[in-house]
């Protein structure tokens, strides 16, 4: 066995014992058949020992290795408050139930290795929890309780199935009402609660503040950036160096703006455009964030961590300390500022004849936001035009582009879903004031259409080049959804065609264009949007079923992605002809798992995310018990239906108060169904609530049906 890295030496192994004419054998006699030297022998047994731990292989009593008779499951387990909980295993599209009877002692997120059992629980395998392989989570938030001796944490999650012992010793000091975090010293098992130690008290419930911090804490944000990251920091300069400029193009005489929502400060993105004859001009101005983000630095290792900024209701927790963000790196106008420039010639049909991507200097004419160019191009808003006047024509042929190149990306079979998605206006305190959704409008197309097109034109460009890249990518659809998605919409009159049980992204996009404006429209397009996959970054170009592309990747936000901070660094050493040997197998050897950390940091931002918007909507309904509002269903489970208000906000009416009937959730119909009266509640039907309760810790909001309704 030629000396090879671990894991894939654990591979050769792993490949052998699995050969339909391997015999079982002895460590000695695998050292034989693999030529590991005498040398490495100590190397092969601790391989052996993980294979065997991680249940790829079994010792028998003769002490030969063989194949598992019973291939072990490894995942991650989601416990419920009721005991029972569930195992997500990455390779299966279905979790695995476990009955709380087989849990045995596992914590909720726990890596754990599991037993299939013969039974099923609905349409799910049942299973059995064999070992807890480790724990995934250390320390977790919630509201300290004291009592005389003692005291308990109660946690936020409330997947989580039981409260958190802490002695008087190790409460810190914590009352009753305090918000804690608590690090885990004892899981528990056999009935006996988990312990704890109190590490931090964040502030009382009622503080303001600590309701956010609370999420931002369960969720294990970094929030301050640490001493080496900052001393970093001061050292970079903060105006343009003449030294930096080398080698680069002089675009500080063109005509540029950046359009964003009013309060942002990280800009990262400068736009142009020109007309030459028939053909657009189409500049996008990304900050060149890599320059001052070397490689391997502590601040980069900083934002390798973080992997994105996450945007919260209340605050932005950056990816970046702000003295880069809404500074060096940011395309402040009026401001010498580095950039990469992707240059593209655009045709009327919106085929992008020629481009080049290059290193650039740049000086952004005007700071825009959507507003003031939506007043612009929308409402003709003569104070506008006249303040704006000397960039009106270049917005005008935004304007014009966009469209051309929406046309082009619509035509090839791009999905748009247009949900609007919430604006949660606070007071000074924190508390909402307001909840409206926020629209797109034609300012946010262009700059969306825009960054579309450059970011295809740099992923193609480096896909042909073949080095390594990273790419973001969107899966077709799970073959089983769509046949799902397609037997609904039978029931309306629609159909899907598919080959092979795939469908091609155009199908889906016939299928919105034919329920635009119909009754049934929001109840098909969230199906549709249910029945796809979810983006991630990954190393090879499988392409975009979402935006019916082969070539994408993310360039053009490195203040607030690492994704696009990597592509950067990419491309620099491409056009500085870096791209040598050495540099390709470091690259092959990086990328792979700063795509992966990278996913799974973007999912941890959005749960976030969502998770303090939900909040803030539940406070926001608390003093709004018994009003009576107009929502759609937007969704329908065994427990319930969910119900949206025009303002975005969700409840939902459980099961026990629909009045009138006893309801039972059909589930192919997507309905819920009265056995007696044979009345039905479906996806998108229009309903009167009227709001029941609040819960701020659960963060749910329970509508009933109002008693004039309910004849």
């Amino acid at each position: 066995m030629k000396k090879k890295n671990k894991e894939e030496r654990k591979k050769v192994i792993i490949d052998l014992l699995n050969d339909p004419l391997y015999v079982p054998m002895k460590e000695k006699e695998l050292a034989v058949v693999l030529q590991v030297a005498k040398k490495d022998r100590e190397d092969l047994h601790e391989i052996l020992d993980e294979i065997v731990e991680e249940g790829n292989a079994e010792l028998s009593k003769r002490g030969k290795y063989k194949k598992p008779e019973n291939i072990a499951l490894i995942g991650t387990f989601i416990s419920h408050p009721k005991g029972f909980g569930f195992v997500e295993i990455e390779e299966r599209p279905e979790d695995l139930y476990v009955p709380e009877t087989r849990v045995n002692g596992a914590f909720h997120g726990d890596t754990v290795q599991v037993a299939l059992l013969p039974g099923q629980h609905g349409k799910r395998q049942e299973a059995e929890i064999v070992k807890v392989i480790n724990h995934g989570i250390k320390t977790l938030v919630g509201t300290y309780e004291q009592s005389r001796n003692f005291g308990f944490v109660v946690p936020d999650n409330t997947k989580m199935a039981s409260d958190i012992f802490v002695t008087k010793e190790r409460s810190k000091g914590a009352v009753s009402g305090h918000k804690v975090v608590v690090e885990i010293t004892d899981y528990g098992k056999n009935g006996k609660k988990p312990e704890g130690k109190v590490i931090e008290i964040l502030g009382h419930i009622d503080d303001p503040g600590v309701d956010i911090m609370s999420i931002v804490r369960g969720f294990d944000l970094p929030v301050e950036f640490g001493e080496k990251v900052m001393n970093q920091v001061a050292r970079i300069p903060s105006h343009v160096l003449e030294s930096d400029l080398e080698g680069r193009i002089d675009l500080r005489d063109v005509q540029m703006v950046t359009i964003d929502g009013e309060d942002a400060k990280d800009l990262d993105d400068a736009v142009n455009v020109t007309k030459d004859g028939e053909n657009y001009h189409l500049g996008v101005h990304i900050a060149d964030v890599s320059n001052y983000v070397q490689e391997n630095s502590a601040l980069d290792r900083e934002a390798v961590e973080r992997g994105t900024s996450v945007y919260l209701v209340d605050r932005v927790i950056p990816m970046l300390p702000h003295q880069l963000s809404n500074g060096i790196c940011s395309l402040n106008q009026g401001e010498d500022r580095l950039a990469l420039s992707c240059m593209m010639t655009i045709s009327p049909k919106g085929e992008i004849i020629d481009y080049k991507i290059v290193e650039s200097v740049i000086r952004v004419d005007r700071r825009m936001n959507y507003s003031d160019v939506a007043k612009i191009l929308e409402d003709k808003d003569e104070a506008a035009i006249e303040e704006y006047k000397e960039l009106v024509p270049m917005f005008q042929k935004m304007e014009e582009l966009a469209m051309i190149l929406r046309r082009k990306r619509k035509k090839r079979g791009s999905i748009d879903f247009d949900f609007p998605e919430s604006k949660i206006i606070l007071d000074k305190e924190g508390h909402p004031i307001d909840i409206k959704p926020y629209d797109r409008n034609v300012a946010t197309k262009i700059i969306e259409d825009f960054m579309l097109a450059a970011n295809e034109t740099v992923a193609q460009h480096f896909y042909w080049q073949e080095i390594p890249f990273v790419y973001r990518t969107h899966d077709t659809p799970d073959p089983e959804k769509i046949k799902k998605l397609s037997m609904f919409i039978g029931n309306f009159g629609y159909s899907l065609k598919t080959t092979q049980e795939e469908v091609h992204p155009k199908e889906l996009q016939k299928l919105l264009a034919k329920i635009d404006g119909t009754a049934e429209e929001p109840l098909i397009s969230r199906l549709t949007l249910r029945s796809m996959k979810q983006a991630k970054y990954t190393i090879e170009s499988t392409g975009h079923f979402g935006l019916a592309c082969e070539y994408y990747c993310h360039f053009t936000s490195p203040i607030r992605r690492y994704p696009d901070l990597q592509i950067h660094r990419i491309i620099k050493d491409s056009l500085r002809n870096r791209m040598n040997a050495n540099r390709i197998e470091k690259y092959k050897g990086k990328l792979p798992e700063v795509a992966k950390h990278s996913s799974e940091m973007e999912r941890r931002a959005d749960e976030a995310e969502r998770e303090t918007d939900k909040l803030k909507k539940v406070e926001f309904m608390e003093d709004k018990i018994d009003e009576i509002y107009e929502g759609v269903i937007s969704g329908i489970t065994n427990w319930g239906i969910y119900v949206e208000l025009p303002n975005t906000i969700e409840g939902m009416i459980r099961v026990a108060d629909l009045p009138g009937d006893y309801f039972t959730y059909d589930e192919n119909a997507y309905e819920m169904v009265g056995q007696g009266t044979g009345k039905t509640y479906k996806l998108g039907q229009k309903i009167t609530v009227q709001v029941h309760a609040t819960d701020k810790i659960a963060r749910t909001i329970d509508f009933v049906v109002p008693d004039e309704e309910k004849e």
